[in-house]
């Protein structure tokens, strides 16, 4: 006699098969005939009940369907094909200023040349650039310097998937060269970087993270690294990044937070992070689809830049979820994240959700007649690392500001507006799904991304649009609650405001602010309202020029 628990399974499994059965899914077997009993599986899945003449009146529409499905599949479709539906995160009646004014970035006329290398490698970029300008450091001695560091220490942070030392350093003599003939591009010149390998650059790989992508190369150069290289940045690696943009865990390993080796770097951008954290470049660039940035910045000690979407092109980058994907720097300071920033930004004709936007930061700006709120449920109770977050508020109001608190509170759940996230990863991955190639991934978990994209067939595509009005509901009340405010403060994770910020595509600077009690980094979170990352910067910049969070380094890598 079979028990009740075996009875249950049979039903499950039963319910899985003809929800299959209806997606073109074969499980093993050949697809067969949707009948009565499939429809009636597919909808227990889907929440839903209809009569059985409903059901039996089905059958006919959904073959055809079905039919449409497998014709459908027979069209390769290349990871860099972005739907015909945009997104767009700009509320009504609201357009960001176009009108680009000259940067001033009140660089320091002079800095001295420190004797230690180890110092040198841990500069911020914007001091960094000053020394190349003045000659007192050519781009090749920096560049050299950081290509010894990465060889020396990328195998134990398991953070390098591709060194490009042959090129790099010929393209710092060539910065050198221009410095000596009287050219200089910008506060970029001659700076080595890194970036997050999901980015293409011709003649490399682009792995992904991923197994199945390991020997991947795309003939092609992503466009922010071309704007970067034609900014006199110098590329030395690519980084590891969690396989298709989700955690630490790569084909490779683990990639590992340079503060303790015992744990992960956290992710996606986790080579990134953990790079710049341990002193092997200045800045990386990472990208942030639900927490990418911010995390990996919190766990690694260093400073993330999350831009407003649309502002930076996605050209060249892998797909995880077009409506969400956004690429930024992470560094060492507030102020380099904006020099970035002010290089990747801009419209792009081959990124359909590109918005022309200006950045006009400058350091002339009296930052104190800046409005700033702070989310004030999010600062309540004592629990570890809490004490950093209202350091963050008292050194704010020892500078001279009122802080206003804020309540974020929505009329809609961005857990389930998060369904799109999964949807559209599933469509980018399709093929790793429907040909059985996700069982070569090596994150198999039940929160992993094969298991993700599974189920992710069985969201209803009427699901996935009301989801996605509900997000316009979700842009249209976080745009009035910022509105009032240039910045407003916020626990990294606090509530649901990273969910929120990046569905809605709000810009956000995520800061170091101390340690907690296990001596892991902690981090504090601005945001701004849309397209004015400048704000982020003028109030991160005064932060960290009052105190020294963001100076710390981790004692195994200050070497």
């Amino acid at each position: 006699m079979e028990s009740k628990n075996t009875l249950s399974s049979r039903a499950f499994i039963l319910l899985g098969a003809t929800s299959c059965l209806l997606l073109g899914f074969t499980l093993g077997r050949t697809a067969g005939e949707i009948t009565p009993i499939s429809i009636e599986g597919a909808s227990e899945i889907l929440g839903l009940s209809f009569t059985p003449a409903e059901k039996d009146s089905m059958i006919g529409s959904l073959t055809s369907q079905r039919s449409r499905y497998e014709s459908l599949r027979e069209i390769k479709l290349d990871n860099s094909v972005s739907p015909s539906l945009v997104f767009n995160p700009l509320p009504k009646g609201f357009q960001p200023d176009q009108n680009q004014k000259p940067l001033e970035w009140g660089l320091p006329s002079n800095v001295s040349l420190p004797e230690k290398e180890s110092d040198i490698a841990y500069l911020p970029a914007n001091e960094l650039a000053v020394l190349i300008k003045s000659k007192k450091l050519s781009s090749e001695r920096l560049t050299k310097i950081y290509l010894d560091r990465i060889k020396t220490y990328s195998d134990t942070l398991q953070c390098l998937i591709t060194l490009l030392e042959d090129s790099a350093l010929e393209k710092a003599r060539a910065m050198d060269a221009e410095i000596a003939a009287g050219k200089y591009r910008g506060p970029l010149h001659g700076i080595p970087y890194g970036i997050k390998d999901l980015l293409a650059v011709k003649g490399t790989k682009t792995t992904w993270g991923a197994m199945p992508f390991k020997d991947q190369e795309i003939d092609m150069t992503a466009t922010v690294v071309n704007k970067l290289n034609d900014a006199g940045g110098v590329l030395v690696g690519k980084f590891t990044l969690g396989a298709l943009a989700m955690g630490d865990v790569w084909y490779g390993g683990v990639t590992k937070n340079p503060w303790n080796l015992k744990q992960g770097s956290s992710g996606s951008s986790a080579g990134s992070a953990s790079a710049v954290s341990a002193g092997l470049v200045p800045f990386a660039i990472g990208t942030e689809t639900l927490g990418s940035i911010v995390s990996p910045s919190t766990r690694n000690g260093v400073t993330g830049l999350r831009p407003t979407y649309g502002r930076v092109s996605k050209n060249g980058a892998m797909a995880l979820s077009w409506s969400m994907d956004k690429i930024g720097p992470i560094s060492r300071s507030a102020l380099d994240d904006g020099i970035v920033l002010s290089i990747i930004n801009g419209e792009d004709a081959m990124d359909a959700s590109t918005i022309k936007a200006a950045f006009n930061y400058s350091s002339k700006t009296d930052v104190k007649k800046l409005k700033v709120g702070y989310f004030n449920a999010f600062f309540e109770g004592d629990g570890s690392g809490m004490q950093n977050n209202k350091d963050v508020l008292d050194l704010l109001r020892n500078q001279g500001f009122e802080l206003h608190p804020v309540e974020l509170k929505t009329s809609v759940n961005p857990r389930a507006i998060q369904i799109m996230l999964s949807v559209e990863g599933a469509a980018a991955f399709d093929e790793l799904t429907r040909l059985g190639w996700d069982d070569q991934l090596v994150a198999q978990h039940k929160n992993a991304w094969p298991n993700t994209f599974r189920a992710a067939r069985f969201i209803p595509a009427v699901e996935y649009v009301q989801a996605a009005r509900q997000r316009t509901i979700l842009i249209e009340e976080m745009h009035e609650l910022m509105k009032d405010f240039d910045v407003i403060v916020t626990p990294s994770f606090g509530g649901a405001q990273l969910q929120i910020t990046n569905l809605t595509g709000h810009p956000a600077l995520c800061l170091p602010n101390g340690f907690n009690d296990e001596g892991g980094p902690t981090s504090i979170t601005l945001l701004a309202n849309l397209f004015e990352e400048e704000k982020l910067v003028m109030l991160g910049d005064l932060i960290q020029k009052n105190s020294d969070w963001q100076a710390k380094r981790p004692p195994m890598f200050d070497k």
